[in-house]
């Protein structure tokens, strides 16, 4: 398998982090949107977005791409003092795995334990692969991946080699 068969999709990234002792106004702002936020270590994939959190108090927010600014511009006017809202759409890229051999070159690389019992789909945790900073999430049906986007086509091509 080539690094060319692994590509990164398009999507709109933001960050939502609230502020001290207002996760619960933060969870309620989302919800009226129709965007669970998930604890801490979870993953929550819907039709329209993806949310997932690896650090306190912080979530990442995958939508389709709109407009460049609109979807963080959209949290903030929600977030209304409870939270930070950052647009990290340039600064990540997002990568889908759904071929098993790649899944299975990018787990024997992994710092974590990445078996579907151990690490089950649902599951949301950051590590460092290749020398990578990576957020991963397990979805049924394979892994979301998230690097820096100024190390996306060394990770892309890193990875590619792995199935080699």
């Amino acid at each position: 398998m080539s690094a060319a068969e692994l590509h990164a999709y398009a999507t709109d990234i933001v960050e939502l982090a609230a502020l001290r002792g207002r996760e619960h106004d933060m969870a309620a702002l989302a919800e009226r949107h129709q965007v669970r936020l998930p604890p801490l270590g979870r993953v929550v994939a819907a039709d329209e977005h993806i949310a997932l959190s690896v650090r306190p108090s912080r979530w990442l927010l995958l939508t389709p791409p709109a407009a460049p600014g609109a979807a963080a511009d959209g949290w903030r006017a929600t977030c209304n003092g409870a939270g930070v809202v950052v647009d990290l759409s340039s600064g990540l890229t997002a990568f889908r795995i759904t071929d098993r051999p790649l899944c299975d070159a990018f787990a024997r690389a992994c710092r974590l334990d990445l078996d579907p019992q151990v690490f089950p789909a649902g599951r949301a945790a950051a590590t460092i692969v290749a020398q990578v900073s990576v957020i991963l999430a397990r979805l049924t049906g394979g892994m979301l991946l998230l690097t820096p986007s100024t190390t996306a086509r060394h990770f892309r091509e890193w990875l590619g080699e792995q199935v080699r």
